[in-house]
């Protein structure tokens, strides 16, 4: 018996696929991104986020880590599908369709690089992100809206802290975030409920203040209490 290979005409034009993250991090008690300046056109010159083209045999999800190693020097980070953007004329080259993710990282733990591809890589305050390329600007604020949904019923805050955290970190990094004054006592009551921190030995000194217990959050704990129905929700 023999067998022919088949060969497939497609009748409709394929468009090309991207991957486009949006990388938050909290610094100096703001909410920053990470922007990718381009140095390529279309573009050429302006601030973009880190992203590019996926390749044939590659997953959505290991395109993202591959450009954000690639464009930025990041790994190992907290990394989520957003939602896919697929406007006509969002790229003016082709009819691109991208998937985009948003990230959480610590920034203590990393140092930025740009890539070939990219003049520079830096942080910038949300709140004072310049104009960006392509549809860039939407998808930021459809990563942000998430962000501040999720943050109140999933523990994703813990990402952006340090390993080691006053309460008092924890509370303004969920007030920045979130653009709300919370009630101090009720959020500590609220969130030591839980009993997802664990109190460290050491402390913390804050100026003239009475230095500040140090806590680290518990992942193993709350994957446990998740998977028996426990709701994380602040």
């Amino acid at each position: 018996m023999t067998t022919h290979a088949m060969t497939h005409t497609y009748k409709y034009p394929r468009p090309a696929l991207t991957v486009d993250c949006v990388v938050f991090g909290f610094d100096e008690g703001e909410l920053k991104v990470l922007l990718i300046e381009r140095g390529l056109q279309p573009f050429k010159g302006r601030w973009a986020l880190p992203g590019g083209f996926v390749r044939v045999d590659e997953t959505l999800d290991v395109a993202a880590l591959r450009e954000l190693s690639e464009e930025a020097g990041l790994k190992n980070v907290f990394l989520e599908q957003l939602y896919t953007f697929g406007a006509p004329h969002r790229d003016p080259r082709e009819r691109v369709v991208s998937v985009a993710y948003y990230a959480l990282v610590k920034l203590a733990d990393y140092e930025t690089k740009a890539a070939t591809d990219a003049v520079a890589a830096r942080w910038f305050t949300v709140a004072k992100v310049p104009k960006l390329a392509f549809d860039h600007g939407e998808i930021l604020a459809t990563a942000l809206a998430r962000l501040r949904g999720k943050l109140r019923y999933q523990p994703i805050g813990f990402e952006l802290l340090p390993p080691k955290f006053a309460l008092s970190q924890l509370q303004h990094l969920y007030e920045t975030i979130l653009g709300v004054e919370l009630d101090k006592r009720n959020f500590r009551k609220k969130l030591l409920g839980f009993e997802l921190l664990v109190p460290l030995a050491e402390k913390q000194r804050e100026g003239a203040h009475r230095p500040a217990q140090l806590y680290r959050f518990d992942p193993d704990k709350y994957e446990r209490l998740r998977k028996r129905g426990f709701h994380f929700e602040l």
